[in-house]
């Protein structure tokens, strides 16, 4: 109940529709910027947010842990690189073999680590992943270790021309909002229901006639093959495929953007995913050192945003996010303004921590006193 109440919050429900609309206007900023860079970054980052919303799915709704969900990105990946090097590039043919690609391995994964709970469960899908990982590791034929480069995206008939920048991400956005569409809808089913009824007790969904396994497969066939398409995306997108697409820390990094964004919730895998990755582009840039910067950050968004940035808005700290993106805003403008000199946008991050930190006190300070004038009048 609570996740369907976080669904329907209207605070979420606005910030993740402007965020959609202005995602939707980054080839026009890109433009008058004259930053085609923007346009990739942007590209990398909707497609990233697929794949988070795919993970959330069975994590944020199912309260499944999957450690291995970069294997299906690998998966959909390696469908098109295979069949482009062979010379089959129309998209009705390599869309959906590598779709039900993505599936048959979710498929398979599923019905094997789904009989397992808790730390196992984890464990199984990162071991059941990293075979597929040295799998690709091994296919010598097409790189192996090395990769191997697409020489042609994907033909689509003269519908689409994949090899323009902006009729790429205008594909990749497209797709964003239908997935988002389609993960509003089941979970709003009945479907969704008992798939969030069996996080919160499995037990009693059995009990009242609800076969839960059957559930918690289909979701997770479902969030794999969602998983996949990030995975097609993500190979026209780099004109290359390599066993790193699917390697551990890339299942890693999707947990973080929907425990960052706030799991559970239809927009917080969005906001995590823009939140990390723009993060990452910026801190990285200064040094190659740029997680020990946000290691720090996701602590304190864990230790004083329970239920990430979704969370912070719905249970009225609103502040505290628009706080955050206005911080990651000027961050970004001081970092395309002062590109090589780090100390300015550190002068900035540290003067909106210490102001967070400043008004968390403050609320905290006030709730203390308001706890004592109730005791001492009871």
């Amino acid at each position: 109940m609570s996740s369907l109440l976080r669904l329907k919050s209207p605070i979420t429900t606005i910030a993740g529709s402007i965020l959609l609309v202005l995602l939707g206007l980054v080839p026009v900023f890109a433009m008058l910027l004259d930053d085609p860079f923007m346009l990739t970054l942007f590209t990398r980052i909707v497609i990233m947010a697929i794949a988070a919303v795919s993970l959330n799915l069975i994590l944020g709704y199912g309260g499944m842990v999957s450690f291995g969900h970069a294997a299906y990105i690998g998966v959909g990946g390696y469908a098109i690189g295979i069949l482009a090097h062979h010379g089959i590039t129309e998209a009705w043919i390599q869309w959906p073999v590598a779709l039900i690609g993505s599936a048959l391995v979710a498929l398979l994964i599923g019905l094997l680590s789904l009989r397992t709970k808790g730390i196992f469960f984890i464990m199984l899908t990162l071991a059941l992943a990293q075979l597929v990982y040295y799998l690709g590791n091994g296919a010598y034929a097409y790189g192996g270790d090395d990769g191997l480069t697409i020489l042609q995206r994907t033909d689509f008939g003269g519908l689409l021309d994949l090899n323009d920048k902006e009729t790429l991400y205008y594909l990749c956005w497209v797709l964003l909002v239908i997935v988002l569409w389609l993960t509003y809808r089941v979970v709003n089913s009945r479907f969704g229901m008992v798939l969030q009824g069996a996080k919160s007790n499995d037990r009693r969904m059995a009990t009242l006639g609800f076969p839960v396994f059957r559930y918690r497969l289909t979701a997770f066939v479902i969030s794999g093959t969602i998983c996949g398409l990030a995975g097609i995306l993500t190979a026209t997108y780099t004109d290359f495929i390599s066993p790193a697409m699917m390697h551990w820390t890339r299942s890693g990094d999707l947990i973080v953007m929907v425990v960052l964004g706030g799991m559970g919730s239809l927009f917080g895998p969005l906001f995590g995913a823009v939140t990390f990755l723009m993060l990452e582009e910026i801190l990285s840039s200064w040094t190659e050192y740029w997680k020990i910067v946000f290691g720090p950050i996701l602590l304190l968004v864990v230790l004083f945003a329970r239920g990430g940035i979704d969370g912070a808005m719905v249970r009225g700290a609103a502040g505290y996010a628009l706080t955050g993106l206005i911080t990651l805003f000027l961050i970004y403008v001081v970092h395309y303004l002062w590109y090589d000199d780090w100390i300015p946008a550190a002068v900035v991050l540290a003067g909106a921590a210490a102001a967070i930190l400043a008004i968390w006190y403050r609320q905290r300070r006030e709730a203390v006193a308001i706890a004592s004038a109730g005791g001492d009048h009871a």
